[in-house]
């Protein structure tokens, strides 16, 4: 029958009590691509009972956008060190993350989900047939991996401004970038798998109202955004597996199923079996 509910988390990375948490974007998507439901949650606790609450019992596929699984003890994850090889060329890399970071709320998430009865799977037994699974993904690497998105040459510059955009316009510059990243999401409606953003007001609003300029504005816009990301990248997985999508950190000593790893949209070229001379 297949997974029927397919939920992305742009996990706020840090987690402590002496400060208000930043916002997490969520969402949550069937498989006929509607988007069941959506907006921001704000800290472990409430990002933890939205996702209970939205999770469909025995058949819910979530990807996070943060760190799942970290078992070095330094310098950076096998997994993130591949989105560099294998993404470099579109200007995709990723944070390093070990023991020693400060900010680790995905390893906290997964903690409180395992003792509720939800799994973490690294990927590499192929997407799961049901349960309540996790799994780690990495919004960038979908939008150059997923040909349907447009970005085969580089990254938007939707979050990080490039040198060669001068500072006094990097805010007008950004918000016009993610306004393009909004259209090719919205023309995901007719993709397979699909992801249909007018079939929920907060992700309809997307494209009905310019991005804003003002930063505290921008990151709230942008965390649904990459929440949107996930769950169809979660979808898209679960429709074409292996086909469609690598694991990146797959071939690490950990167990099957314990490995830390990101799923990752991929075309011909970025693929490990597509590159003369790495191992």
């Amino acid at each position: 029958m297949g997974i029927e509910r397919f939920i992305g988390i742009d996990l706020a990375w840090a987690h402590g009590r002496t400060r208000r948490p930043n916002e997490t974007g969520v969402a949550a998507v069937d498989a006929s691509g509607t988007v069941v439901d959506c907006g921001w949650t704000r800290g472990l606790d409430e990002t933890t009972e939205w996702l209970t609450g939205t999770a469909v019992d025995g058949s819910t596929l979530v990807f996070v956008d943060a760190p799942l699984v970290v078992d070095n003890p330094a310098g950076q994850r096998t997994c993130e060190r591949e989105v560099g090889q294998r993404y470099g060329r579109w200007k995709v890399s990723a944070n390093s993350t070990n023991l020693g970071s400060a900010r680790l709320a995905g390893v906290l998430l997964l903690e409180r989900l395992r003792k509720a009865g939800w799994s973490y799977d690294d990927g590499r037994e192929g997407p799961p047939a049901g349960g309540l699974v996790l799994s780690e993904c990495y919004p960038y690497t979908t939008l150059v991996g997923a040909p349907e998105l447009g970005y085969g040459e580089e990254r938007p510059t939707y979050k990080r401004r490039p040198a060669r955009v001068p500072a006094a316009d990097w805010q007008a510059v950004r918000a016009q970038e993610c306004d393009r990243l909004i259209g090719q999401l919205a023309g995901l409606a007719t993709a397979d798998p699909p992801l249909l953003l007018a079939s929920h007001p907060v992700s309809r609003r997307l494209t009905e109202e310019p991005s804003p300029q003002r930063a505290a504005d921008y990151k709230h816009r942008e965390d649904l955004i990459d929440a949107l990301l996930c769950a169809w990248t979660a979808a898209l997985w679960s429709r074409h597996g292996l086909t469609r999508c690598q694991v990146l950190g797959a071939g690490g000593p950990a167990p099957r199923g314990y490995a830390p790893t990101i799923i990752a949209p991929a075309r011909a070229e970025q693929r490990r079996d597509r590159e003369p001379g790495r191992e």
